[in-house]
């Protein structure tokens, strides 16, 4: 049994509490928040479990295995870096750090301890992503061209971060997923519109090359008209669209493509060769994603598998966010990700 203790009850938190105590091997020992309000009311939830102001409490409980900490990002490393010198093993919500130097040193600390630290990336543990990393390792893609996504909406802003840190770490997570590989270098523009004061972007474009070649550029916005969560990938083979918000018929494969024909002896003679062919709508899982993240931390503290999400590709996308913003003060310069390649 895997006893357990999270800090931080605000919008995430007691999603992350809900599927851990309802794990069958998981024992929720001690919850942790500063708010009055937000103890009374987890207190109500969960009678059985003791509900604190002092997270040092838990840092001190030298029985409780492994600890979630789901609170603002500029808390993360001194929290996390708090539980794995106590020796437990960390379940941090995204993105992993402030800073790729603060990710680095939490990753040196568990190392050294042998204690996991797993980031939380819910969308590796999406049915729909999944699917798509097993029509790309299947080869049904055929090679990777470029991705397009959109992740757009008319808010929620927030008060302590730009769109950038917001939104971005989805995708740069799920793409590292879903090719095995990382970004080598990154480029930004984006501009503060309603937040000018706090010099808070809150629409950018960020494009990611990866080292074959590939291509993804995506579009963050807190100014949109239209709730948008889409993603398109381009292979030599087929094209597939991925729809987030939609409930049904979340991914399209489009069978469609161009290819260059072998032979022709001049200009006069070359053209290319178009594909039009089927649409096809694969049928998805209907799992709670983070139901699954959530028995994929105890799986790997309890030695049954490999993480899907661990600080190193925590690390990563924290990287790409930091140059991102340093390319858009930059004015869009390109930036080399130095931890980023595998």
């Amino acid at each position: 049994m895997l006893r357990m203790a999270a800090i931080g009850c605000g919008y995430w938190g007691p999603n992350l509490i809900r599927n851990f105590n309802n794990h069958p091997d998981v024992q929720l020992i001690k919850i942790c928040d500063m708010d009055e309000k937000r103890r009374v009311h987890m207190a109500g939830l969960y009678p059985s479990v003791e509900v604190i102001a002092d997270y040092n409490e838990i840092i001190n409980d030298d029985s409780i295995d492994a600890v979630v900490v789901a609170t603002p990002v500029s808390t993360h490393y001194p929290l996390g870096k708090a539980v794995l010198e106590s020796g437990k093993h960390l379940f941090i919500e995204k993105p992993m750090a402030a800073s790729a130097a603060e990710c680095e040193e939490l990753n040196t600390i568990a190392a050294a301890r042998g204690l996991h630290i797993m980031v939380g990336h819910t969308f590796l543990f999406v049915p729909a992503v999944r699917k798509i990393r097993d029509l790309y390792t299947s080869g049904e893609l055929g090679e990777m061209y470029y991705i397009n996504i959109r992740r757009v909406n008319l808010g929620i802003f927030q008060k302590d971060t730009n769109v950038v840190w917001d939104l971005v770490p989805h995708d740069v997570a799920m793409l590292n997923f879903l090719f095995g590989s990382a970004p080598s270098r990154v480029s930004a523009t984006g501009q503060c519109y309603v937040q000018k004061d706090k010099g808070l972007e809150d629409v950018a474009f960020v494009t990611l090359e990866y080292p074959d070649g590939m291509l993804a550029n995506i579009h963050v916005s807190w100014l949109d008209p239209n709730k948008i969560r889409e993603a398109t990938f381009v292979g030599s083979k087929k094209m597939v669209v991925y729809d987030d918000v939609t409930m049904t018929d979340k991914l399209r494969i489009f069978d469609k493509g161009v290819d260059v024909m072998p032979h022709y002896d001049g200009f006069g003679e070359f053209h290319l060769a178009y594909r039009h062919g089927d649409i096809l709508i694969p049928k998805i899982a209907q799992l709670e994603p983070l139901k699954v993240e959530t028995s994929h931390f105890v799986d790997v503290v309890s030695g049954r598998t490999e993480s899907l999400s661990d600080g190193v590709l925590g690390l990563q996308v924290v990287e790409v966010l930091e140059k991102a913003c340093q390319s858009i003060k930059d004015g869009g310069a390109p930036l080399d990700l130095t931890h980023t390649v595998v």
